[in-house]
């Protein structure tokens, strides 16, 4: 058994086994990071923007002290919401394991009560059943791992066009199928179609290492949901088996660019073979 450990290293969390620490794999949302997002580059500027709108008065009197640091903090608006939101995500998947393991609650900030009533109740409507939490989905064969934030059985109708409907609980015990899915919680105002991405890196990982290091084949999955959960309310959203491998196709691909990204576009270049001759007089070359 060999227990696996994570580290960042330039900004990207790279996981590595602690008998070969040498070999490191990106993490699954490292590679998922190389999806292209033009819209990032507007929102972040708006988000400056309107903190210097919001407080302009405020940010004129620290420019007449300090122009550099007004300058600053007006361009880390984007980076500042980023990170409070993902301390709330931190707290919130926590929160959500120790629920779905029936562990005493940590008292909790009144911030997170509203995220701890949603999941409540998405547990009492859809009657999850917790095979797996939080273990690492490990591939030698494309070079990756990451930590997946659950694996669950759900009790489901199948539809005519292969969709399901979570099935009630007085429905026919003949009717009703159970699937095993890849789940992800999320967070953040909106969800986005590269969170399939993700969940398909971990349901065709090569295996599964519990805490412990013991490690066993990766399961098929018969998909995967993602659980959008705010304040105001939760919606379980799935992702159905052939969309699951397709966005793996894409994961095969983003993995590739992150190569290119990292290491074979700072080589691939070779040093010039000329350079244009400029001619200098004697005074410039003294200079």
């Amino acid at each position: 058994m060999t227990k696996v450990r994570n580290d960042e290293k330039g900004g990207s969390r790279v996981y590595f086994k602690e008998t070969d620490p040498d070999t490191r794999y990106p993490s699954v949302t490292t590679v998922v990071d190389m999806v292209p997002k033009p819209f990032l580059q507007r929102w972040s500027a708006n988000m400056a923007a309107d903190l210097a709108l919001d407080s302009i008065e405020y940010l004129q009197r620290m420019a007449d002290r300090d122009r550099e640091g007004a300058k600053k903090w007006c361009a880390g608006a984007a980076y500042r919401y980023t990170k409070q939101r993902a301390d709330i995500g931190t707290k919130a998947h926590d929160l959500f394991e120790r629920m779905m393991r029936g562990l005493k609650l940590r008292r909790q900030h009144p911030d997170m009560e509203p995220y701890r009533a949603q999941f409540r109740d998405f547990m009492d409507v859809v009657k999850p059943e917790l095979v797996r939490a939080e273990d690492v989905a490990w591939s030698d064969m494309f070079q990756y791992a990451g930590s997946f934030d659950a694996w669950l059985k759900l009790r489901v109708l199948l539809n005519d066009d292969g969709t399901w409907t979570l099935a009630p609980d007085d429905a026919d015990p003949e009717t009703v199928h159970i699937v095993n899915v890849i789940a992800d919680w999320k967070t953040s105002k909106s969800i986005w179609p590269s969170v399939a991405i993700q969940m398909a890196a971990y349901a065709f990982a090569d295996k599964i290492i519990s805490p412990d290091g013991t490690e066993e084949p990766m399961p098929i999955f018969d998909g995967a949901v993602v659980l959008h959960i705010t304040p105001e309310g939760w919606s379980l959203v799935p992702v159905y088996a052939d969309e699951l491998r397709e966005a793996f196709e894409v994961f095969k691909d983003l993995r590739r660019t992150l190569v290119w990204d990292r290491v074979t576009s700072r080589r691939i270049l070779g040093k010039p073979l000329a350079r244009s001759q400029k001619d200098t007089t004697g005074t410039e070359r003294r200079g």
